[in-house]
């Protein structure tokens, strides 16, 4: 039977398992590449804001 325009196909079982991978390899990418990047962004900002707010030597 030919498939109408702008109808989705039906998924199949195949679809479904790749689909169930993909959102599993990005949940483990979140753990291992994004909090760390995270991380390292924040203690850059609270390393500046305690650079720029530290008092000056008194003479």
């Amino acid at each position: 039977m030919r498939q109408l325009k702008g109808k989705p196909k039906k998924e199949t079982s195949k679809d479904k398992r790749e689909r169930k991978q993909a959102m599993q390899d990005a949940r483990k990418q979140v753990a291992t590449v994004v909090l760390p990047t995270v991380a390292v962004v924040v203690l850059l900002i609270v390393f500046f804001v305690y650079a720029a707010t530290r008092p000056g030597s008194i003479q």
